[in-house]
């Protein structure tokens, strides 16, 4: 059985050369309590639960004793935030305690947040309060249960020691799994501040050690930009077809391996809005929804110009050009299947197009219709859906030619409603949701927190007893304020 200190560290990104990282210590928060891990990212590097009910499990991830196996840092980069480049960021809050190899062979980082100032900290304080750090972990937890790629939370820790925000809040740590942590600025980093030899050391570390296949390709950088480019083209699909907006796409919160990554002003939309903004300090629209696969190419052309020195430019241009099409594919298959398709007809592209357009002006929620959507009976009677019209009349005419389309592809429409179940939420975390959750944890109860957690590892799910947390949020839901702080 796996212990605490028998984890299986193989702490690679420390014997890279110390310009990548600076070895930091985690600064202990006074009276640091465990108030909920998740038992399915634990199992992701091998503990039993009863390792993280020791005494000892807490100590370790607040620094009151190191950790067996660990090497703690901090990594160095930079960034384009909200399209300005910053030349040095790096992990201000964040500690890489090091990297686990599972009995599956896989890599996982164990990344603490909250841990305390670290040398690229700048003007902030190195901590994370409760708010942000509840968020995060229920929502990462979340998109792991709707198949979204994404970095995994393993345990929240709770202090009552003071952070100063917008006001007084209470600490906390949140201890993140990734395979990786390298993001786009990471390579612009290097390559901007002139580091070239340390761009292609970087580059070549991300390929060994998370790309052997590619290490024997003729251009392996190029292959590996293709297959960046790749992955985040299906990763915004993901989010766009799930309707979920990251809030802060800048490109140091973007993952080399198309994770979703860095959870601050995210949202699952309510009413379908392509013009939907999340975080309250994006004054101009920037990471919008309807942005987010735009931006994403933005960035992956930031990648590519931080990797001209190792790859002609025009190599880059001509890979970077495929994104479009990858993107467009990718959405439109989620899209099919959230209709319960399994392959374009006649007319489908329009049957999508025209669904939004109705969505949006009758202010639909996205996530009610489509699970409604489900259990759609061509001919027969379909309240459950008309209803969420405000003129019914509206959705009738799109229900005809989306029945039209159901019997064009022949498949029996309880293989439909199958397939559309397995993609279509009931369950998602919902703003209202977890800021409950908040207040309830600010209040000393971690209750809400647990059944919000329990009820997202199955968001396609039936769950009986659980029927309002699939209804449409509140009004007063609209009047929450989410900004970068958050």
């Amino acid at each position: 059985m796996v212990t605490l200190e028998t984890l299986n560290f193989d702490n690679s990104f420390s014997r890279l050369p110390d310009v990548f990282y600076s070895a930091v210590k985690p600064q202990p928060l006074k009276g640091a309590r465990l108030v909920h891990f998740s038992p399915d990212a634990a199992r992701l590097i091998d503990l039993p639960e009863a390792e993280l009910l020791r005494p000892a499990f807490v100590d370790y991830l607040n620094g009151e004793n190191p950790l067996p196996g660990a090497y703690p840092l901090s990594q160095v980069y930079a960034g384009h935030q909200f399209g300005h480049y910053v030349p040095q960021l790096g992990d201000g809050r964040a500690i890489l305690l090091g990297e686990v190899i599972n009995q599956q062979g896989e890599r996982w980082d164990l990344q603490l947040k909250g841990a305390g100032l670290t040398p690229y900290s700048r003007m902030g304080d190195g901590r994370a309060v409760l708010r942000s750090t509840i968020r995060e972990y229920l929502c990462s937890e979340a998109m792991a249960g709707l198949g979204i790629p994404t970095t995994r939370a393993l345990c929240l820790l709770h202090s009552e020691e003071p952070v100063w925000r917008e006001q007084l809040e209470s600490a906390a740590l949140l201890l993140r799994l990734s395979p990786t942590h390298i993001r786009f600025g990471h390579f612009e980093f290097f390559c901007h501040s002139g580091q070239h030899e340390a761009l292609r050391q970087l580059t070549d570390y991300v390929i060994k050690t998370h790309f052997p296949a590619l290490e024997g390709n003729d251009t392996p950088y190029l292959a590996l930009f293709r297959w960046v480019v790749e992955k985040t083209a299906v990763l915004m699909a993901d989010w766009m077809a799930i309707g979920w907006t990251h809030g802060v796409m800048n490109t140091d919160n973007m993952s080399i391996l198309g994770l979703t990554i860095d959870y601050g002003p995210y949202a699952f939309m309510d009413e379908y809005h392509p013009d939907f903004i999340p975080n309250h300090s994006d004054t101009e629209g920037r990471y919008a929804y309807k942005m987010q696969p735009w931006i994403g190419q933005w960035n992956l052309g930031r990648l590519a110009a931080a990797l001209t020195p190792l790859v002609p430019v025009e190599a880059l241009k001509e890979a970077l050009g495929g994104y479009e099409k990858i993107y467009w594919e990718a959405y439109t298959i989620k899209m099919l299947a959230k209709l319960g398709l399994s392959q374009a007809t006649s007319g489908v592209t329009e049957l999508i197009t025209s669904l939004l357009t109705i969505l949006h002006e009758h202010r639909v929620d996205y996530t009610v219709f489509f699970r409604q959507l489900c259990h759609f009976q061509p001919g027969g009677m379909n309240a459950a859906i008309t209803s969420l019209f405000q003129d019914p009349a509206r959705i009738d005419g799109w229900l005809a030619d989306y029945t039209r389309v159901l019997e064009e592809s022949g498949e029996p429409i309880g293989q439909a409603q199958a397939r559309m179940k397995r993609v279509n939420p009931k369950y998602i975390l919902r703003n209202h949701m977890a800021q409950q959750a908040i207040e309830q944890a600010e209040q000393g109860s971690f209750k809400e927190v647990e059944r919000l957690h329990q009820l997202l590892q199955t968001p396609f799910d039936e769950q009986p007893g659980c029927e309002s947390y699939a209804e449409p949020s509140p009004d007063w839901a609209k009047r929450i304020v989410i900004s970068c702080s958050s």
